[in-house]
C-alpha cells in the first residue's frame, strides 16, 4: 500500500468550510476518489449520542450540500442508562440512534465494542481499519483524543491508527466533547457556522432522551456553539482541529 501524498498535500490547503463547500461528486475537486461518485463523510463516536453533539451541524451541512454521510457508532451505549442491563440499555439507545438519523438524513452503522470497556488491540484497530476501507471516506470526524472519558480516548487512536494504516487516504477532523469536562486543550483549526441548521442539529439530540438531552445540550454544548460562534463570528459555530496528513512510510510500507 501506497501513502496518499497527493491527499496529504491538498489536505493541507482545504478548510473544513472548503471541503463542505466542494462538489458532492469525487473527481470535480481537488479531494481524491472515483468521477461521478458520491463524496462520502464518517463522523465515529464512541456513544450513541456522540456524532451528533460533536459534529451535527457540520454532519447536516455535508448531507444538505449532497454528500453522503454515515454515524459510526463505536458502542450501543450499553453502560449508559442507570438500573438496566447493557442489553437493555443498547436497544434503547439504538433506537435513539436511528431516530436521530432519521432526523438528519444520516446512516448509521454500529461496531462491535462495549460502553464503558472499550480496549485496544489488534483485532479492534483492524475492525476499525475495515470500517474505514469498506466505506471509502474522504473525510472522518471523530474525537479530540486529550479527553477524561477513556471510550473517548480510545475510539480517538483506532481512528487514528486506521488514518495511518490507510495511507492518510482521507481528511481527518477532531471535534470536542463538552470541552473543559472532557475534552481537554482543544485549540481548533477550523470552525463551521452551524447557525443555519443549529435547530435542526438540537433536534437530532433530543432523540437521546434517555441521556438527559436537554441538561446535557443547556449546561454544555450549547453554551460551547455560542462560545464557538463568538471566535467565528457567527451566531453558533462547531470546531475542530484538523490533521495534517504527510508523506512518511505508513507502517504497512515499513513491514
Amino acid at each position: 500500500m501506497k501513502t496518499s501524498a497527493g491527499v496529504a498535500a491538498s489536505a493541507a490547503a482545504l478548510s473544513l468550510p472548503s471541503i463542505i463547500n466542494a462538489s458532492p461528486l469525487s473527481g470535480s475537486s481537488s479531494l481524491s476518489g472515483k468521477k461521478g461518485k458520491k463524496r462520502k463523510a464518517l463522523i465515529i463516536g464512541a456513544h450513541p449520542d456522540d456524532p451528533e453533539t460533536i459534529a451535527g451541524g457540520t454532519m447536516i451541512l455535508l448531507l444538505q450540500a449532497g454528500w453522503d454521510v454515515v454515524c459510526v457508532y463505536l458502542t450501543r451505549g450499553e453502560a449508559g442508562i442507570k438500573g438496566m442491563s447493557g442489553d437493555q440499555a443498547a436497544a434503547i439507545r439504538e433506537k435513539e440512534c436511528k431516530a436521530a438519523c432519521k432526523v438528519t438524513g444520516a446512516r448509521y452503522r454500529f461496531m462491535s465494542q462495549v460502553d464503558g470497556a472499550t480496549v485496544i488491540n489488534k483485532e479492534k484497530y483492524d475492525e476499525m481499519l475495515q470500517v474505514i476501507k469498506e466505506e471509502k471516506p474522504e473525510l472522518v470526524i471523530t474525537h479530540w483524543p486529550i479527553d477524561t472519558h477513556r471510550d473517548h480516548r480510545i475510539c480517538s487512536i483506532l481512528v487514528y491508527d486506521a488514518w495511518r494504516y490507510s495511507g492518510y487516504s482521507f481528511n481527518l477532523f477532531y471535534a470536542e466533547a463538552m470541552s473543559g469536562n472532557q475534552s481537554m486543550n482543544f485549540v481548533p483549526t477550523d470552525y463551521v457556522d452551524i447557525t443555519s441548521v443549529v435547530e435542526k442539529k438540537h433536534e437530532a439530540c433530543y432523540c437521546h432522551e434517555s441521556q438527559g438531552m436537554p441538561d446535557l445540550l443547556n449546561d454544555w454544548h450549547i453554551p460551547m456553539e455560542k462560545f464557538r460562534g463568538m471566535e467565528y463570528w457567527c451566531d453558533y459555530a462547531e470546531a475542530f482541529v484538523h490533521l495534517r496528513g504527510h508523506s512518511a512510510p505508513s507502517f504497512v510500507e515499513m513491514k
